[in-house]
C-alpha cells in the first residue's frame, strides 16, 4: 500500500499488525515464506529501528510452544528475511545484544497509524483531524497480529484495538463537529445496541440524532441509558450526558453550530462488569470491606485471597457485589482489569498493558504516552489525585504486578483478588488482608436452590442436601451443579447427585468452556508451580488421612524438611493448602481430587507406591514408639528398617505419645486401610498392635474391631506363629465390650487352641485373662475366677511380674465379687506391690486401686472406699485413660451416697452422666439417670456397681 494523502513513502509494508502480512516495493511483492518466518518479521517491524534480543523474539514468534533449538531457527529465519528483503532497502543487522530491523517507521503501517492519529488530535481543527484521522484508519485491513497467537502478541493485540475503538470515537466528535451527523448515524445506531452503556457512544448518537432533525429519539436514548444505569449500575449518567440532556431539551441552538475548539466530553470511566447474582452471605467479609473503606484519610488496598480453594471460591463474585453495593461511593469512576494472574491465558497481563488500558479510559491520547512503565504509573497517579475512584484488580499473579496500579490519593480505594497472598503488598502498602473460605452450610443451600425452581427442590430435599455436601460449600462447583441441574430439568436430582458422587471431579469438567470447568479452574493454580512443588501437591492428594503434618510429609516426599517446608509455603500461599492448628495442613476435598489427578497424570506408579510406602513407615514406626510410652511392659514389635527418606517422629514422653495419637488418629487409620487395600500384611499387623494400647485407653472400640478383623486376615499370611492367636484373643476382647458375647466366646476359644497349639504361655495367659470379661459379661463369675487363676498360674511361671501383678487383680477383683473379700484383698494387695516395685503401667496400679475401693465399699469401710476410688480416678486422669474415667466416677460416687455426702455423690455422677453420653454409652448413661432420681427420691440402695475393672 501506499501513504495515502501526504507524501508517498519510499516503501509501504502491510504487516500482521494491522492486517496480512506482505512486503511491498516498486510494485513487486516479495514473499516472505513461513508463517513462522513472517511473525519474526512482524515483531521485528512492531520494534522498528530498535534491538530484539533473541530471547524476547524467541518469546513473542512462540511463547511457550518454542521448538527446542528456537535460537537456531531463529538466525534461519533472520537470514532469510535478510535476502527477501534486500531489494526494499530494509535490512536487518545484528547489533551486540539482538536484532535491529532497520526502516522508515512511516513505512510501517503500525507506526504511521500512530503518529497520524497523534497529528489529528493535535491539530488546529476538526476537518483537518478528520482527515488524518481517516488515513490513519484506512490502515486497517484485517484482524492484529492474525498470524500470532503468543501472549505478547494477543496483549497487543489488546493495546491495538482500544487505540482502534479510540481513535474512531475521535472521529465522530470531529465529523459532528464538521456537520457530517447524517453520514455517521448509522454507525452511532448500531454501535449503540452494541455497547448501550457507553455513555460517549449514546451521547454522539443523541447529538448525532438532534442534528437530524429527531429530537425525540435523541431524547429516547437518553432515557433508556438513564434506566439502564440506574437498574445494573446504580447510579445516573455523568454530568456530561445531563448536561447534553438538557441542552437537546431546551433545542440549545449552539448544538448546531458548535464551537471550533468544543471540549472532549469528561471521560467517567464505568468499568465494572456485571454484579453476580444470585449473591448468597459473606456477610462478614462484606462488613470487613466496609470496614476498611471507612478508615479516613487512608489509601485503602484489600486483598481478598481464598484459603479454602485456588479458584473457585468466590474472589471476583464477592468484589463485584461489593463494588456495585457501594458504586454510589465512587462518583469520579470505576476501572476494572483482568490481570489474568490464573486463566486459560497463559500469560498474565503485564503492568504496562493493564495501565495503558486505565489510561486509555481516563481519556489519555495512547500515543502520547511514554513507553516507561514508571512514567506511565506516575501519569496514571496523577489523574488520579483528588478523586474517589475504585480500582479493581482481579486476579492478580504478584505484588509485582498490582504495585503499578495502586493509586496513590487517598480518596481512591483498590481491591485486589488473588489466589495467593501478596505477602509484599500487604506488607509495604498495609493492604487489609480478607480470607475467604468456603460457603456455610445454609449459604450453599440458598446458592444452590436459588437458582432452581422451588417446585423441583420441595419434593427432593434429601437429594439437595447430598449435593450440598457433595460440593462441600465450593461455590464454583454448586454452580456448576445448579447450572447442570437447571438445563436438564428432566432427570431428577437425586441422580445428579449420583453422578457426583461416582464420577466427583468429571461432572464438573466442561469440554469448550475452561471458566465453567472447576477442573481447568483449579489447574490454572498449577501452571505457577515448580516440578518439586506439583509433585508435592500430587502426593498430598493421595495421602491418607484428612491433613498432615511437616514430619508425616517429610517421609512421604522423600525430601529434606527445609524443602518440604517451602513447597508446602509456596502451595499454603497459593491457596492450595490451608493451615490449621498446631501444624496441621489440609485440602478441600474437591482440591484434593485435583490433586489426586496431578498424581496419577504426572508420577509414576512406582514413585506413587514408594511415597506411600515411606508414609506408612513413618505412621508405624512412629506409633510403636508411641505405644512405647504408654505400654512399657509389652514386648516390643520388632519392625524391619525404615525406607531411605524415611523420618520418623521422636516423641519425648508418654504424655507427647498421647497427644500425637489424639492428632494423628484419623491419619492412622487411613493409613492402615491403604495398607489392607495394598495387601501390605505386616503394616497392616503392626499398626494395629501400635494402636491397640491407645484404643483401649480412649475407648475407641469400634475402630479397634475394625483393625483386629483386618490384622486377622493378615495373620494368616505372616511368618509369626502367634500371630494369629493374638488377633482372636484380641478380638475376643473387643467384641466383649461391645456385648457381643457369642463371638467373643468365639474368638477366645480360636485363640486358646491355637496357643496351646503352638505351645505358647504367654498367650495362653492373656487370654484366660480375656475369657474372665467374657464370662462376667454372661454372668458367670464362679467361671470368670477359674480363668483368672489359671492365668495367674501362667504368668508366675513366666517370669513377667507386671503381667502376674494384672493377673492378681483380676483373680482378687472375682474373689470380691463372689463375696471373699479377704482372698480378693490379699491378691489386691500383693498386685499393688508389684506394680509399684516394678513401675507397672499406671492403669494396672488405677485398676488394682479400684478393685480395693470396691472390696472397702462392700465390707462398710466407705471412707477408705472413697480414697481408693479417688486414688484410682487420679491415675485415669493424670494419664488420659478417659474410657475409665467414667465407671470410676460412678464408683466413686457409692461410697459418697452410703456416707450421706450426697452433694458429693451427685457431682461425680453428674460428670458420670454427661462423659457417658460424650462417649455414646447410653446404657451406663440411663443407669447413672436413675441413680441420680434416686438419689434426689431419697431411695437408693446399697451400691452394687458391676463395673470392670
Amino acid at each position: 500500500m501506499t501513504g495515502g494523502s501526504g507524501e508517498v513513502a519510499p516503501l509501504s509494508v502491510a504487516i500482521t499488525v494491522l492486517g496480512s502480512l506482505e512486503v511491498v516495493s516498486d510494485g513487486i511483492r516479495l514473499p516472505v515464506g513461513h508463517a513462522r518466518q513472517k511473525a519474526v518479521l512482524a515483531v521485528l517491524l512492531t520494534d522498528v529501528n530498535q534491538v530484539v534480543p533473541p530471547d524476547r523474539l524467541v518469546d513473542r514468534v512462540w511463547g511457550e510452544r518454542a521448538p527446542a533449538r528456537a535460537r537456531s531457527v531463529l538466525r534461519t529465519y533472520v537470514s532469510n528475511l535478510r535476502r527477501a528483503l534486500h531489494r526494499t532497502g530494509i535490512t536487518v543487522l545484528w547489533h551486540d545484544t539482538g536484532y535491529r530491523l532497520g526502516a522508515d517507521p512511516d513505512s510501517v503501517d503500525l507506526h504511521r497509524f500512530h503518529r497520524l492519529v497523534a497529528e489529528a488530535r493535535d491539530s488546529r481543527g476538526p476537518r483537518d483531524a478528520l482527515a488524518l484521522v481517516d488515513e490513519a484508519l484506512a490502515l486497517w485491513r484485517g484482524e492484529p497480529l492474525a498470524e500470532l497467537d503468543t501472549p505478547w502478541a494477543r496483549s497487543v493485540r489488546e493495546q491495538l484495538h482500544r487505540e482502534h475503538a479510540a481513535a474512531r470515537a475521535d472521529r465522530v466528535d470531529w465529523a459532528l463537529r464538521c456537520g457530517r451527523h447524517g453520514e455517521v448515524l448509522p454507525e452511532l445506531t448500531a454501535r449503540v445496541d452494541e455497547h448501550p452503556l457507553d455513555e460517549r457512544l449514546t451521547g454522539q448518537a443523541m447529538l448525532a440524532l438532534y442534528l437530524s432533525g429527531h429530537q425525540a429519539e435523541a431524547l429516547e436514548h437518553y432515557r433508556r441509558i438513564r434506566r439502564q444505569l440506574v437498574d445494573e449500575v446504580g447510579t445516573d449518567p455523568a454530568p456530561a450526558l445531563q448536561e447534553l440532556h438538557q441542552r437537546i431539551l431546551a433545542a440549545d441552538p449552539a448544538l448546531a453550530h458548535p464551537p471550533v475548539e468544543t471540549a472532549r466530553p469528561v471521560v467517567v470511566p464505568r468499568q465494572l462488569p456485571a454484579p453476580p447474582t444470585p449473591f448468597i452471605g459473606r456477610d462478614d467479609e462484606l462488613d470487613l470491606l466496609d470496614t476498611a473503606v471507612d478508615v479516613p484519610g487512608s489509601a485503602t488496598t484489600v486483598v481478598l485471597s481464598a484459603l479454602a480453594g485456588a479458584g473457585g471460591i468466590g474472589k471476583t463474585w464477592l468484589a463485584l457485589h461489593w463494588a456495585h453495593r457501594n458504586v454510589d461511593r465512587f462518583p469520579d469512576g470505576q476501572l476494572f482489569v483482568d490481570l489474568r494472574g490464573y486463566s486459560h491465558h497463559s500469560e498474565p497481563l503485564s503492568p504496562a498493558t493493564a495501565i495503558r488500558g486505565f489510561l486509555t479510559a481516563l481519556g489519555v491520547d495512547p500515543t502520547s504516552l511514554s513507553a516507561d512503565l514508571d512514567a506511565q504509573a506516575a501519569l496514571y497517579r496523577s489523574l488520579l489525585v483528588g478523586k474517589r475512584m475504585l480500582v479493581v484488580l482481579d486476579n492478580a499473579a504478584t505484588a509485582e504486578q498490582v504495585t503499578p496500579l495502586l493509586p496513590g490519593s487517598p480518596t481512591c480505594t483498590v481491591l485486589v483478588t488473588s489466589r495467593t497472598r501478596l505477602a509484599s503488598l500487604i506488607d509495604r502498602h498495609g493492604a487489609v488482608h480478607v480470607q475467604l473460605d468456603v460457603l456455610a452450610d445454609t449459604e450453599a443451600w440458598q446458592l444452590l436452590t436459588g437458582r432452581l425452581h422451588r417446585a423441583r427442590i420441595a419434593p427432593q430435599p434429601e437429594a439437595v442436601a447430598e449435593l450440598v455436601e457433595l460440593c462441600g460449600g465450593y461455590p464454583l462447583a454448586l454452580s456448576i451443579t445448579a447450572r447442570k441441574a437447571a438445563t436438564r430439568p428432566g432427570v431428577a436430582l437425586a441422580e445428579i447427585a449420583a453422578e457426583l458422587r461416582e464420577l466427583g471431579m468429571e461432572t464438573l469438567d466442561h469440554d469448550t468452556d475452561p471458566a465453567a470447568s472447576l477442573p481447568a479452574v483449579l489447574s490454572w493454580s498449577l501452571r505457577r508451580l515448580t516440578d518439586v512443588q506439583r509433585t508435592v501437591f500430587g502426593l498430598l492428594g493421595i495421602a491418607p488421612g484428612p491433613d498432615t503434618t511437616v514430619p508425616a510429609l517429610v517421609s512421604l516426599t522423600g525430601l529434606p524438611e527445609a524443602q518440604t517446608r517451602r513447597a508446602l509455603h509456596a502451595l499454603e500461599d497459593a491457596s492450595l493448602v490451608h493451615r490449621r492448628a498446631h501444624g496441621r495442613y489440609a485440602m478441600h476435598d474437591l482440591i484434593r481430587a485435583c490433586a489426586a489427578t496431578t498424581a496419577h497424570q504426572d508420577l509414576t506408579g512406582q514413585v506413587r507406591e514408594e511415597a506411600l510406602r515411606r508414609l506408612l513407615d513413618f505412621y508405624t514406626h512412629t506409633a510403636c514408639a508411641a505405644d512405647r510410652f504408654l505400654n512399657p511392659h509389652r514386648l516390643p514389635v520388632h519392625l524391619a528398617p525404615t525406607a531411605p527418606g524415611v523420618r520418623p517422629h521422636r516423641l519425648p514422653d508418654a504424655q507427647a505419645a498421647l497427644a500425637w495419637f489424639d492428632a494423628e488418629h484419623a491419619c492412622l487409620l487411613a493409613s492402615h486401610q491403604t495398607a489392607v487395600g495394598h495387601g501390605w500384611h505386616a503394616d497392616v499387623w503392626n499398626l494395629t498392635r501400635a494402636l491397640d494400647t491407645f484404643h483401649s485407653l480412649r475407648g475407641h472400640r469400634h475402630d479397634r474391631l475394625v483393625m483386629w478383623q483386618a490384622a486377622a486376615e493378615a495373620a494368616t499370611h505372616l511368618p509369626d506363629p502367634t500371630a494369629l492367636a493374638h488377633a482372636h484373643r484380641a478380638l475376643g476382647l473387643v467384641c466383649a465390650g461391645l456385648g457381643r458375647l457369642e463371638q467373643a466366646i468365639a474368638h477366645l476359644r480360636l485363640a486358646l487352641t491355637e496357643a496351646e497349639h503352638h505351645e505358647d504361655p504367654t498367650q495362653q495367659a492373656h487370654i484366660h485373662v480375656a475369657l474372665t470379661a467374657a464370662w462376667e459379661h454372661l454372668g458367670d463369675d464362679r467361671r470368670a475366677l477359674d480363668h483368672a487363676r489359671r492365668a495367674l498360674d501362667l504368668h508366675r511361671g513366666l517370669d513377667q511380674p507386671v503381667a502376674e501383678a494384672e493377673a492378681l487383680n483380676v483373680v482378687g477383683w472375682y474373689s470380691a465379687r463372689l463375696g471373699d473379700y479377704d482372698t480378693a484383698r490379699v491378691h489386691c494387695h500383693a498386685a499393688l506391690t508389684l506394680h509399684r516395685r516394678h513401675r507397672g503401667s499406671p492403669d494396672g496400679e488405677a485398676n488394682t486401686l479400684d478393685t480395693l475401693g470396691f472390696i472397702a465399699h462392700r465390707t462398710g469401710h466407705h471412707a477408705q472406699a472413697v480414697a481408693h476410688y479417688a486414688h484410682a480416678l487420679a491415675l485415669y486422669r493424670d494419664h488420659g485413660y478417659t474410657h475409665q474415667v467414667p465407671p470410676a466416677l460412678d464408683a466413686l460416687g457409692h461410697p459418697h451416697a452410703a456416707l450421706g455426702h450426697h452433694d458429693q455423690a451427685r457431682s461425680v455422677w453428674r460428670e458420670a452422666l454427661e462423659l457417658y453420653r460424650e462417649q455414646g454409652r447410653d446404657d451406663d448413661a440411663e443407669r447413672i439417670r436413675r441413680q441420680l432420681d434416686g438419689l434426689a427420691a431419697g431411695s437408693l440402695g446399697p451400691a452394687k456397681t458391676t463395673e470392670s475393672a
